[in-house]
């Protein structure tokens, strides 16, 4: 039997989705373990703070594979519109993860800066596994970006976003390391508390990067419209015959887009003539947007419109 096209993309979209997952999961446990090491070994809040954000990147990650792995599973009786949308619950999980990043990131910070002083050892060690991190998280934040674009995965886009805001948080504790060297050697001693400062820094680009994943999870979830695209479905089925465009909803599930569209057109049309202007009217919405799925439902409109058509 031979096996359909589409089929056959989809298998492999899924393999690459899925491979680009695995990367960052294994990235994920290494830069893990590392942080943890020599933020616990240096006493640094900021690289600790990065440690405390890469293990939840590390639960991040292997959350988006299982989502990615789940989401891929064709439609079935139960779900019709397929398994897309566990990759937004996926992104809205991650978001999750992120505030709770922030909060504790936060409360060291704030606990060190007035409260509890605590020595920040500045070595090359220290600069070493920060620099490794932005160039990891550098190459996967593409990778990812590159692999979400590509299959239009909400939960690789996510972990993409996510993972380029880590480049520019650990650039932010290197900056507070710097900081805390040059307080011992300059006897500054304000500059000692760059460091929780720096953590501050990191929690603050958290939280951006947390509302803006959870405002693009929630709209997925409560299927709100891409901007732009109610027009342009709307735009391509008014093919030359139709009346109007009375109606257009659209719905978005993982990488699929679905849309249903009903067209008034002249009473006076015949079956076979309706059916041939909605299979027009279909090729048309299918031209303008790559890989919708859509629905074609033509009203018959008597009165003075339909007779002038």
């Amino acid at each position: 039997m031979t096996i359909p096209t589409r089929e056959i993309a989809r298998v492999s979209a899924a393999q690459e989705k899925h491979f680009a997952a695995l990367v960052s999961l294994g990235a994920a446990l290494l830069l893990t373990a590392m942080k943890l090491i020599i933020g616990f070994w240096s006493g640094s809040i900021g690289i600790l703070s990065e440690a405390a954000h890469a293990s939840l990147d590390l639960v991040a990650a292997a959350v988006t594979l299982w989502a990615v792995r789940a989401s891929s599973r064709p439609a079935d009786r139960d779900h019709p519109y397929g398994h897309g949308k566990i990759e937004s619950f996926s992104a809205l999980f991650e978001t999750g993860l992120l505030l709770a990043t922030c909060v504790f990131i936060a409360y060291e910070a704030v606990r060190r800066l007035a409260f509890q002083a605590v020595r920040v050892r500045v070595t090359p060690v220290a600069f070493g596994i920060m620099a490794l991190s932005i160039a990891v998280d550098l190459s996967r934040s593409r990778s990812l970006g590159r692999a979400a674009r590509k299959h239009r995965s909400q939960a690789l886009a996510a972990d993409a976003l996510h993972f380029s805001t880590d480049v520019w948080a650990s650039a932010v504790v290197m900056v507070g390391l710097a900081c805390v060297g040059l307080s011992e050697r300059l006897g500054i001693p304000w500059l000692a508390d760059a460091d929780a400062v720096a953590a501050l820094g990191v929690a603050a680009i958290a939280v951006l990067v947390s509302l803006r994943l959870g405002k693009r999870s929630v709209d997925d979830l409560l299927d709100a419209a891409p901007a732009g695209l109610l027009e342009r479905v709307a735009r391509a089925a008014a093919v030359p015959g139709v009346l109007s465009v009375s109606q257009v909803r659209v719905r978005q599930s993982g990488p699929d887009t679905f849309a249903d569209v009903v067209l008034k057109v002249p009473s006076l049309l015949s079956l076979e003539e309706a059916h041939a202007l909605a299979d027009q009217a279909e090729e048309a919405v299918l031209r303008s947007v790559a890989g919708i799925d859509v629905v074609i439902h033509t009203e018959p409109l008597a009165g003075p419109s339909a007779s002038q058509a």
